[in-house]
């Protein structure tokens, strides 16, 4: 099983990671085309895209882990939110995942679904399984009034117990966060594609603004060199440092905790 990972500042992918990448993306439901924005550069990019704040919808993210993150080094993300206008969800992801080795039934499993993220200089495969949560659950969860699993169907419980270390079960987890997300979605008539995008705010007033947008397996290539194009044009910075957001909120509640 492979993981990414070039460089984080270098625009293009290695003859490797093409093909690579390739059999990825024929054998994933999905590919996420992913940017993040420096921050020095978010409020000019939010005006060349004309992004509008008020229109965005918030949400509350709050991830599981212990307090050394031993699911995510384990790459294991467990996750809930809370949707302003649209209700509550939690998932369970595996990353990397290789597509080919995964079995049919679990790709069966209503709720699952492997995608390839890339970003400038890298990508990753992950496998997720999705549930809808009672509204009021995650709330109840995080004041200790329910235990964590109650959020989680028996189809993720199980593939939680596959994935995460021995003997680590939901209810040893602790809650970390909430994260707050401002999330947009618009398409721009030039460009012929939808657009996201997130701006998670972190609680020491940091900031990562991602920008993204999906495209079929067949056409990812294609959709990535509209994307890029479209930006440039528009005078977004491209070559900054890529974060990854997951990533960022769990090291700094980790740290928070310790």
């Amino acid at each position: 099983m492979s993981m990414t990972a070039a460089a984080p500042t270098h625009p293009l992918l290695s003859d490797d990671q093409v093909v690579e990448v390739l059999g990825l993306i024929q054998d994933a439901d999905s590919v996420e085309l992913k940017l993040t924005i420096p921050e020095s550069n978010q409020r000019s990019a939010i005006r060349l895209l004309g992004i509008d704040p008020l229109e965005a919808q918030i949400r509350q993210v709050f991830f599981f882990d212990t307090r050394d993150l031993a699911l995510s080094n384990r790459g294991v993300m467990v996750r809930a939110r809370r949707v302003q206008r649209k209700g509550e969800d939690s998932v369970v992801k595996l990353r990397p995942v290789a597509p080919l080795e995964l079995s049919a039934e679990l790709r069966r499993t209503p709720g699952f679904v492997v995608e390839v993220d890339a970003m400038p200089g890298g990508f990753v495969c992950s496998g997720s399984l999705k549930g809808e949560v009672r509204p009021g659950a995650v709330s109840e969860v995080v004041a200790g009034e329910r235990s964590i699993r109650k959020l989680f169907s028996k189809d993720q419980r199980a593939y939680f117990l596959q994935h995460a270390p021995e003997g680590i079960g939901l209810d040893d987890l602790t809650v970390l966060g909430p994260i707050f997300v401002l999330k947009i979605k618009w398409a721009p008539k030039e460009f012929g594609r939808r657009l996201v995008g997130e701006m998670w705010l972190y609680p020491d007033g940091s900031r990562i603004l991602e920008l993204s947008t999906r495209a079929a397996t067949t056409e990812a290539f294609q959709a990535a060199a509209e994307t890029r194009a479209f930006l440039a044009a528009r005078g977004v910075e491209l070559s900054g440092d890529q974060q990854t957001k997951t990533h960022t909120a769990l090291e700094f509640f980790s740290r928070e905790l310790a």
